[in-house]
């Protein structure tokens, strides 16, 4: 059975409306949006560790590197899943404020390129939207595989900048360049982003992220995360790849 073939079930239409409709939360109300995102993520890695191994995996350990206020955490704990969660940025921790229980997670303080677990230690690492903000999105991955069992699964899943959401808060305008639509946000909101080109938003192109992935002789599928299942087929097609994919899945697995 091919890594994705229970979850392809799983990717249709209906999810991929869902999904989009929901965004519109993102900055309004972000616990409704995140939450529902959470859920379909614990869905999406249930049904890839199911589709390699035969079982669920409840009673695994997953490591979210980039797990923010633990909105993913809630989630692998009603899935019975041992969460543990690696995040930087201080104040990302506590964006949520005391709505959710720290009981729920174990969250460490440290950087996703430099993880601060041994060598096959998890059974199931996750990256979510996180390898379009650091500056070697590579080395990330690789840290990745490294703290995975082998066996395991390492699940890296990012925004391609050419898509429709690459420029986060900046909107379309990242089409006229990272530099040029940061500094015209700023001019217009007197402000910098907070995901900025150039220090906290990079540009990661498709292109890149299969070629990493497929060297590394670890990769099991890569896919348009939150596309149906019948669109899957434009992660083969160059160019227009990086336009029409907006979300890259890949899915990786290092040998026994």
């Amino acid at each position: 059975m091919a890594v994705t073939d229970v979850f392809a079930r799983r990717a249709t239409l209906s999810r991929s409306v869902r999904l989009l409709s929901e965004f519109r939360y993102e900055q309004a109300d972000p616990a409704r949006f995140y939450r529902m995102l959470a859920a379909d993520t614990v869905a999406m890695i249930g049904d890839l560790w199911l589709a390699a191994h035969g079982e669920p995996p409840t009673g695994r350990t997953v490591l979210d590197v980039g797990g923010g206020p633990g909105y993913f955490a809630e989630a692998f704990a009603d899935a019975g899943v041992r969460y543990l969660a690696v995040e930087p940025d201080p104040d990302e921790m506590h964006t949520a404020g005391p709505a959710l229980a720290p009981t729920t997670r174990t969250l460490v303080r440290a950087s996703g390129m430099a993880l601060p677990f041994a060598d096959d230690s998890v059974d199931i690492c996750l990256s979510s939207n996180v390898a379009e903000h650091v500056p070697r999105p590579w080395q990330l991955g690789a840290e990745m595989l490294r703290v995975t069992r082998p066996g395991g699964l390492a699940v890296l899943s990012y925004t391609v900048w050419l898509g429709p959401f690459g420029g986060h808060e900046m909107g379309l305008t990242h089409y006229l360049g990272g530099a040029r639509a940061a500094a015209r946000y700023a001019r217009k909101h007197g402000h910098r982003a907070r995901n900025d080109y150039g220090s906290s938003l990079f540009a990661v192109s498709a292109a890149d992220g299969l070629s990493w992935a497929a060297h590394t002789g670890a990769l099991r599928a890569a896919f348009p995360r939150y596309h149906p299942r019948w669109a899957w087929w434009l992660t083969s097609v160059p160019v227009l790849r990086e336009f029409l994919v907006s979300n890259l899945a890949l899915v990786l697995s290092p040998g026994e």
